[in-house]
């Protein structure tokens, strides 16, 4: 066999050895009771972040899509959505933080969603890409002792759930960090890299509790 065979076999097999399987969450239809808890590996009292996720839905942009629902008994403490105009957005306690960017489609989309509460610097990453920065809620804190929810949006705790703003795709590795993550580490997970996985959660570890119409698979990244 010729060196450049046995270099290309050894090049794959090595690629394959690097691949990791991870769960895949497949939301069929819209529902107003199909849902999954995601449990955090800390309690979610938040000076930064960073959320990152990799999305597929076929949703056009007629209405609202929720992406990722983090409520406490009193308060929507962070809320990301896709908004009825197509905009990505995310909410923390309050009015929003919008940005005109590329929304998810049928083909799977990478989404960051960046903020510092010490400066208020806000920002999204679509596919690897910056946004502009905006200035949002300087000086805020997410508060600990809710429930983090893909699929429903909770008008109140784990309840008041609405069809028609619910998740209908696929949604997986979601991971998040108390931490505003360099951009060079984002635009390194987006090609597949590995980087250190999320300390807040880590899909590959994180427990997920799913309820009604939602099926898992596993995928390849």
């Amino acid at each position: 066999m010729r060196l450049s065979a046995v270099l290309f076999l050894v090049a794959v097999s090595v690629a394959f050895a690097a691949s990791v399987t991870v769960k895949t969450l497949v939301f069929p239809v819209e529902t107003d009771n199909s849902f999954v808890e995601m449990v955090p590996k800390k309690p979610l009292t938040l000076r930064a972040f960073t959320l990152c996720m990799r999305v597929a839905t076929e949703l056009t942009g007629k209405r609202e899509v929720i992406l990722f629902a983090y409520r406490t008994q009193q308060f929507d403490e962070l809320n990301v959505w896709r908004e009825l105009d197509g905009r990505l957005s995310f909410y923390l306690s309050g009015e929003g933080v919008l940005f005109r960017v590329p929304p998810p489609g049928p083909l799977e989309t990478h989404l960051c969603f960046t903020w510092d509460s010490s400066s208020g610097a806000s920002a999204i990453f679509v596919d690897g890409k910056k946004s502009l920065t905006k200035i949002y809620k300087t000086g805020h804190t997410i508060r600990s002792g809710g429930k983090v929810l893909l699929g429903q949006d909770p008008d109140s705790y784990l309840q008041g759930f609405d069809a028609k703003q619910s998740f209908v795709g696929e949604i997986c590795d979601v991971n998040m960090w108390d931490s505003v993550l360099p951009d060079s580490a984002i635009r390194d997970m987006h090609s597949g890299e590995r980087i250190q996985r999320g300390n807040v959660f880590d899909w590959e570890t994180t427990q997920l509790i799913i309820t009604g119409n939602v099926v898992s698979i596993n995928k390849e990244l």
